[in-house]
């Protein structure tokens, strides 16, 4: 325990800061997880705007908010990929009937 009386103030601020502080991690933490499920570009907003504000006042690093905004923007783009069509048909049967013809003329020589 401090002997000094300022630095009983500092311990006691301190440690409202740091119970703030967690809440504030735990919240961020949460709204990443419900955003990555979602994948909804308006709350991604939100969470990113979140997590810059968080930066901005020291509750975590700079790196780890462009770390998670990153992340989730990835997520993002992943789920917004539209899967490619399979082959028609057409240029399938096109692709087998070249194969043949190099077998064939592989199999003359």
């Amino acid at each position: 325990m401090p002997n000094i009386k300022a630095a009983e103030k500092w311990v006691r601020q301190s440690t409202k800061r740091t119970v703030a502080n967690r809440d504030r991690k735990t919240r961020l933490k949460t709204i990443f997880k419900k955003a990555l499920t979602e994948r909804d570009p308006e709350f991604s907003k939100t969470v990113e705007s979140q997590f810059d504000k968080a930066a901005k006042s020291g509750v975590i690093h700079k790196n780890k908010a462009a770390r998670k905004k990153s992340r989730l923007a990835k997520a993002l783009a992943k789920a917004a990929v539209v899967p490619v069509k399979a082959k028609s048909a057409k240029s399938t049967a096109k692709a087998a009937a070249a194969k043949t013809a190099t077998r064939k003329a592989a199999a003359k020589k």
